[in-house]
């Protein structure tokens, strides 16, 4: 079954730029990986989602995805409230819509 995961993030104050470019060049080679969007949902903050073919593939990345992070982790601001530079979700998808 379909799977997506979503992570939010909060750039630090004049790295939007260059967390954007570089996500440009990520190249996530893991099996089962169909596609993801870094998408600017407000000033300095960004979600991403990846789709995925189910939801062992993306567990199996979840190494892979981290050590992605670490490559962008020094643009990234604490969001607060425990979470950390990131706040991630995933599941199956329950309904798809047309």
């Amino acid at each position: 079954m379909t799977a997506y995961n979503v992570v939010r993030f909060r750039t630090k104050p004049s790295k939007e730029q260059a967390f954007v470019e570089k996500h440009k060049t990520i190249a996530l080679n893991a099996a089962g990986f169909r596609k993801g969007a870094l998408i600017k949902t407000g000033e300095r903050t960004f979600c991403f989602v990846g789709e995925w073919n189910d939801m062992d593939s993306l567990a199996a990345a979840r190494p892979s995805m981290i050590g992605i992070l670490d490559g962008f982790r020094d643009m990234l601001e604490d969001l607060g409230g425990d979470l950390g530079v990131t706040d991630p979700v995933s599941g199956e998808v329950v309904a798809d819509i047309s």
